[in-house]
């Protein structure tokens, strides 16, 4: 399936819209991890922990956004939107959302 951030695939129009599909998973920093990442923000450097579960997160988003669009018909994704968010109460949570255009090129 086609992913892309623009409006439109060079070589490739859209014959049908379906809509707006998105994906959505929401992670929650452990204690362990949040250990070892302040340990590496003290003497600096990349938080490979993170990146590794940010990485899954939107992976799994973005799986999600692409079934929602199979189950529609469509087999692209346009105008692709990619968005992350802290939230709970002690901002121990991270969103990662994923929306866009559903379409059959």
């Amino acid at each position: 399936m086609i992913v892309t951030t623009t409006n439109a695939i060079e070589s490739h129009p859209a014959k049908d819209y379906y809509g707006i599909v998105t994906g959505e998973v929401i992670v929650g920093a452990n204690m362990f991890r949040d250990l070892f990442a302040s340990i590496t923000d003290l003497v600096g450097g990349r938080s490979g922990q993170y990146e590794e579960v940010l990485g899954r997160a939107r992976t799994q988003a973005i799986e999600e956004m692409c079934d929602q669009c199979r189950a529609l018909g469509g087999n692209a994704v346009i105008g692709c939107d990619i968005d992350y968010e802290v939230i709970g109460k002690t901002g121990s949570m991270l969103m990662v959302s994923v929306s866009g255009t559903a379409v059959r090129v």
